[in-house]
Formats: structure tokens, sequence, C-alpha cells
């Protein structure tokens, strides 16, 4: 008993690694296919993976996301 849990314990886990290592996001989840690599992606929604629609707030602020951070010089 003790070795079919075992064993059905270490066919979930390898389930699991196969799942996780094969659903990792090479660009992030913020970018669409075919976006550039690096830590920032161009502007507005057709960028998005999703490419749902914005509202007028939400593009004005992705479009300024590089600037409106703080800088940490004090």
């Amino acid at each position: 008993m003790i070795l079919k849990l075992a064993a059905l314990g270490a066919l979930g886990y390898a389930g699991y690694r196969y799942y996780e290592k094969n659903r990792v996001d090479r660009n992030g989840v913020a970018f669409a296919d075919g976006e550039p690599e690096g830590q920032f992606r161009n502007a507005g929604s057709e960028s998005t993976s999703s490419h749902d629609a914005m509202s007028s707030t939400d593009e004005a602020l992705d479009e300024t996301y590089p600037a409106s951070d703080a800088t940490a010089k004090y």
C-alpha cells in the first residue's frame, strides 16, 4: 500500500514538472508573440499577449511605463 502511494506521488510529481516545464513563457506574460526580447515591450493592446482592448486610461499608463518609474537616486 505504501509503495503504491509512493509510486503515485512520484508519477504526480513527474507530471507536474513536465507541465510546468512546458508552460514557461519565454518572453514574459505581457508580451505578444513576435515582440522583441528584453525587459520592455511596445505600448498598446496589440503588443500584449491577450490583445484585449484597453481603456484610454490603461493605454495612457501603458505608454508612460518606463518614464513613470521613480529613480533610486537619493
